[in-house]
């Protein structure tokens, strides 16, 4: 049966601090947990009951081998994991300085795994046919996984939904002409051409169009080819804007922070359970926006998604018994 999630790129090794507020060389215990992005928009999928894989390579070493198990466990398909020679399966350190701090270490130089996928080991079938495909601006950062990502989105020709999700990460890109924003842009044009769903911060959004107001954003995406574009804009919430002009405005939930590292990737992959499920933009909106708030407030990414109840439980929380008539009034409802 087609997949209903399939996504491509990033794989690793998040090594995550069991203390915080404390910098790399102060502190003295970790936890190991799958990371990489599109990997955890997968795991995300999966967790709201949705068939889902990754295509990516990992290293020929025992994190290679701990990324698989991991997958598995979490009940995503590893059958599109390949092995690579060019490097050893990436991992990343980051430092815990809530609310807002968390330094991320990536060991992934001179290059990874998950950028040696070739055009020609696509299962273009499989491309083809998930009801979601998830691509990242990190493959586009060097060849031969900028190819292979962009011939998966030609022959996929926008069928069923293809989310590009921006994904900046300069430090990704070799080539010193190809990380800087103006030319970079050229790669996410040809991308977004494919595309039907973008997803990015003001920062990508930037990077993807010039443009860093929300709507202005918006709009060039847009025009670019998508057809819904979404802008996240941290603690002012988050921006949709249809083809037929329709603008959604979802303001934040409230969470008390403790590593802010994996929101996104929760956003994505309830992101993606609203529009399997046929909901509208809105509900679709509120449900990723209360996702990602609750991977805020724990620490690791993969193994914090949560599940739609859990979702559901943040956006309507029980109400307590009135006091007062007007104590039935819960603003959270609104979110």
């Amino acid at each position: 049966m087609p997949l209903e999630v399939l996504t491509m790129g990033r794989v690793g090794v998040d090594v995550y601090p069991l203390q915080t507020g404390v910098g790399l060389a102060e502190v003295t215990s970790f936890g190991k947990y799958l990371g990489g992005s599109p990997t955890n928009v997968a795991v995300a999928a999966a967790r709201y009951g949705h068939s889902s894989a990754v295509i990516t390579k990992t290293g020929r070493d025992p994190f290679g081998d701990y990324v698989r198990t991991a997958l598995e466990g979490y009940g995503v398909d590893s059958r599109f994991v390949g092995t690579s020679d060019i490097a050893p399966t990436p991992v990343t350190f980051c430092e815990i300085f809530p609310p807002d701090n968390f330094p991320l270490y990536f060991y992934r130089l001179p290059s990874a795994p998950d950028l040696d996928i070739h055009p020609g080991e696509l299962d273009l079938d499989a491309v083809r046919d998930a009801r979601v495909f998830w691509v990242t601006g990190t493959g586009l950062s060097e060849e031969p996984s900028r190819s292979a990502t962009l011939a998966a989105l030609a022959h996929r020709a926008k069928s069923g939904t293809t989310v590009f999700d921006l994904d900046w990460r300069p430090a990704f890109w070799k080539d010193a002409a190809s990380r800087h924003p103006d030319q970079a842009r050229t790669y996410y044009a040809e991308a977004l051409s494919h595309t039907t769903v973008a997803v990015g911060n003001l920062d990508e959004c930037e990077v993807a169009t010039g443009e860093r107001d929300p709507y202005a954003a918006a709009k060039a995406l847009l025009a670019a080819g998508v057809e819904l574009a979404v802008v996240k804009q941290g603690p002012k919430g988050v921006l949709a804007v249809a083809r037929d002009g329709s603008a959604t405005a979802i303001p934040p939930v409230p969470v008390d922070v403790v590593n802010g590292l994996g929101a996104g990737d929760a956003f994505g992959g309830a992101l993606c359970h609203g529009l399997l499920s046929g909901w509208d933009i809105r509900r679709t909106l509120a449900f990723a926006n209360a996702a990602g708030a609750i991977v805020a407030g724990r620490l690791a990414c993969s193994d914090a998604m949560p599940t739609e109840a859990e979702v559901e439980a943040k956006l309507h929380p029980a109400t307590p018994a009135p006091t007062a008539p007007d104590s039935l009034d819960d603003p959270q409802r609104e979110v």
